[in-house]
């Protein structure tokens, strides 16, 4: 965000500005060029679908786009990069993220930003538009509101809902980390884990990477007022999860001494060179501080010639991005009609995306990247943002666990023929976008 603000603010103004202002439209999916075509449209021959649905609710997905619309909805209290700017000044990044529901995975999406910050009554207004939508997409809401807020919804809502902020972010860090741990050479259940930051990113990171096998005695949590230990008081629920035994341990230094891996979610240069010097050997990195990491990418290089590095940033290698994941978390979710968004279907996430970098790459690809090389290694952990793949690998993924794990109300039962059907889909996505640039060009 700061690179692009400072060097490039009427560029981005003038692209969300015009030819019309905003990123999303919405267009008609049926013939109304006709008077019977109206007809059929509205009245009288909507009464029809809308007394089918009255008999039976579950019918919206027969007969309208329910079932492949989200909801991208926050309060705007937490933008990243920018903070609590409030909900009409959040409209440009919801609509950025309903833009990235539908062309990575082809769903619909509509942003609501709500002008309200209380958790009850924001949850009262949410849990109110359920019927309107196949699932529920929150956005930065700040901690730890965020928590109540999704659980409250979680618990009452009966399609999936999730907080990206938390879990988008978490599948991505554990797919990296599986991957970082393989090109170290360290098994995940013997990692010893710092986290730096402790709001809503850091406690579901922490939470998943527990689920792919990082021990939690292995994980010190610090916030900014050092490590997080039991009986330091002041701690809420959430950090007294990953509170430690007190022995002694009070300074993120302190706790970075021997450490096989740092997760920064928190802010800039709080990570100096004295303490990667300090880590294990060939140690893990994500500093995820946005826009400018917890310890420079050039600073940790010098420092430490063995280390895996990630950061947010898209101008570096194995950017922890979360397109890489939400899409097609809620295009599985959507198309099995998953009650919820669980564990088990974030971990066959973080599997899916993981696995895919050991793929060879496709040739679009290196041409996208073509000053990168893009092999399993120290710089490549992760997919590239426009891997197509991915669509084809991770929603099936998702669909499989929401199944196994009984939350699918209506499961995939070819996964494989469900995959091919994906990759069409994505075949003919860029053949149409390759003849509209090619249209336009000419």
């Amino acid at each position: 965000m700061k690179k692009i603000l400072s060097s490039d603010k009427a560029r981005a103004l003038a692209y969300h500005r015009y030819p019309r202002p905003g990123k999303i439209e919405i267009v008609p999916t049926k013939p109304f060029s006709t008077p019977e075509d109206l007809s059929l449209a509205y009245s009288p021959g909507v009464a029809f679908p809308c007394l089918e649905i009255a008999n039976n609710a579950d019918n919206a997905y027969k007969y309208t786009g329910r079932g492949n619309t989200v909801a991208v909805i926050s309060n705007g209290t937490a933008v990243l990069g920018l903070g609590n700017i409030g909900a009409a000044a959040s409209k440009p990044v919801m609509e950025g993220k309903a833009l990235l529901f539908k062309i990575f995975a082809g769903l619909n999406a509509v942003d609501l930003e709500i002008d309200e910050t209380d958790p009850a009554k924001f949850i009262s207004i949410v849990r109110a538009l359920e019927p309107s939508f196949g699932g529920i997409n929150l956005e930065d809401i700040k901690a730890p509101e965020c928590f109540e807020i999704e659980k409250g919804l979680v618990d009452t809502c009966r399609v999936p809902v999730m907080h990206d902020d938390q879990h988008g972010t978490a599948v991505i860090v554990g797919a990296a980390m599986l991957n970082a741990v393989k090109v170290q050479r360290k098994n995940i259940s013997d990692i010893r884990l710092v986290v730096n930051g402790a709001g809503a990113a850091a406690i579901a990171c922490s939470r998943l990477l527990v689920g792919l096998g990082v021990s939690e005695d292995n994980i010190v949590m610090c916030d900014s007022r050092g490590v997080i230990y039991k009986g330091r008081p002041g701690l809420n629920k959430q950090k007294e999860q990953f509170a430690v035994a007190d022995n002694g341990m009070r300074s993120l230094a302190d706790a970075m001494r021997g450490a096989d891996a740092f997760l920064g979610l928190s802010v800039a240069d709080v990570v100096t060179p004295d303490m990667l010097a300090s880590m294990a050997e060939r140690p893990i990195v994500f500093a995820l501080a946005n826009p400018d990491p917890e310890i420079a990418r050039d600073t940790a290089l010098a420092t430490r010639s063995d280390l895996v590095y990630a950061t947010g940033r898209s101008d570096y290698p194995n950017q922890i991005n979360n397109v890489l994941g939400f899409p097609y978390i809620f295009r599985g979710a959507l198309d099995c009609r998953a009650s919820a968004i669980n564990e088990q279907m974030k971990i066959a996430a973080a599997h899916a995306i993981a696995e895919l970098v050991c793929e060879p790459v496709t040739k679009e690809l290196k041409e996208l990247y073509p000053d990168e090389n893009l092999v399993f290694g120290p710089d490549y952990i992760l997919p590239k943002p426009f891997d197509r793949r991915l669509l084809a690998v991770v929603a099936p993924a998702v669909a499989e666990a929401a199944a196994e794990s009984g939350v699918a109300q209506m499961p995939i039962a070819d996964l494989a023929r469900y995959g091919s059907a994906l990759k069409r889909y994505v075949a003919d996505t860029d053949t149409h976008m390759r003849e509209f640039l090619a249209s336009r060009a000419s």
